[in-house]
């Protein structure tokens, strides 16, 4: 297979296809169009879209600007380019999450790119899982995102954000655990160095309650990178929650020293909160305060302190603001997060939960 660059659909198609042969493998109609499908013809834009992918995969708010760059010079040099489109929709359904673009900015340009390229070729499954995800993000549509997840499935079962999404962010919110985790399971067999998929195995776990196995699964996250200041401060969450107190503030801080996305900040405060430091608790209050001036910063963040606080009023008021900012992706887990369950009961709360949840009917 020694053959030009601009080849490389065709060289990756007779792999694929010389494989299925030696192993007799039956493939279906839809497996042997998917194999022969070149996404593009044009190896620059090819390029630029793995480029925008590598910074799309680090989860940071600047490498996911990094990746908007990259899928928009693969769209400019090929307008036809769904899978690129897709991958625009990926990167922008994700600033929000990671501190980088308020959601009413970011959600509504993820849900266009992710349109577009199912415009472009509806039998694509990346781009129908873009979409699911930025129909949850943003309309909290638990039905259409649960719609739009199984036929990516369907089109593309071996794309592991398929199956990642679709388990961490619709079947966890509903309380799905044993689906999610069967999902997430799936999508790390298909992608087993994926650092999010790993850690996301363990907020998933944190979620349902299994905190032991939460620590562990994030444990062999780090081994992997101890860089990945996001399982830092997921490993944080679980180990507080097991009241392993100063090992989580530990997590939390190293969390805030490789990143400034202010979710660890949060954390921090509010664990500061909890365990009597008030002042402290306070003070990371107000520097959130004074970095939502610059930046977006999501109210569910400033809820968890009041919460910590004991200030339950002032805490849904926050949560409240976080589903008037259309933050599904902090607003949709309202009825797993752990760090929420002093709210349960409270006939204010209980009234918004119906809310999130009244588009999945």
């Amino acid at each position: 297979y020694d053959r030009k660059l601009t080849d490389i659909f065709t060289v990756e198609s007779e792999i694929a296809k010389t494989i299925a042969d030696t192993l007799r493998a039956k493939l279906t109609g839809s497996e042997e169009r998917m194999m022969s499908k070149k996404p593009t013809a044009n190896p620059e834009a090819y390029e630029f879209y793995l480029k925008g992918r590598f910074f799309w995969n680090k989860r940071t708010g600047v490498d996911l600007r990094k990746a908007i760059d990259y899928f928009n010079q693969a769209v400019a040099k090929d307008p036809s380019y769904a899978l690129a489109y897709a991958g625009l929709a990926d990167a922008y359904v994700l600033l929000s999450g990671f501190g980088a673009a308020s959601p009413k900015d970011s959600l509504p340009q993820a849900k266009a790119a992710a349109e577009k390229a199912l415009e472009l070729d509806s039998t694509l499954g990346e781009a129908h899982a873009s979409l699911a995800q930025a129909l949850l993000a943003y309309d909290f549509d638990f039905a259409g995102a649960n719609r739009e997840f199984q036929h990516a499935i369907e089109l593309n079962p071996n794309y592991a954000t398929a199956h990642h999404w679709y388990g961490e962010s619709v079947l966890a919110p509903l309380s799905q655990f044993e689906d999610a985790i069967a999902q997430l399971k799936r999508a790390l067999q298909l992608d087993p160095l994926s650092m999010i998929i790993n850690a996301d195995v363990g907020t998933v776990l944190t979620n349902a309650r299994r905190y032991d196995e939460a620590i562990e699964q994030l444990r062999k996250t780090l081994e992997m990178d101890p860089s990945f200041y996001y399982a830092h401060y997921n490993l944080g969450e679980a180990l507080e929650m097991k009241g392993l107190t100063e090992n989580a503030i530990a997590e939390y801080q190293r969390a805030i020293a490789l990143n400034d996305d202010p979710v660890p900040q949060a954390l921090l405060g509010h664990l500061y909160a909890k365990i009597g430091k008030k002042n402290e608790a306070r003070q990371i209050l107000q520097q959130l305060h004074e970095s939502s001036k610059q930046h977006y910063v999501s109210p569910y963040l400033f809820a968890m302190i009041h919460i910590g606080l004991g200030e339950k009023d002032r805490a849904i008021d926050f949560l409240e603001k976080t589903y008037e900012d259309r933050d599904g992706y902090s607003i949709a887990f309202i009825k797993v997060d752990p760090f929420l369950d002093p709210l349960h009961g409270d006939p204010r709360f209980e009234a918004l939960v119906q809310k999130v949840f009244a588009a999945k009917q």
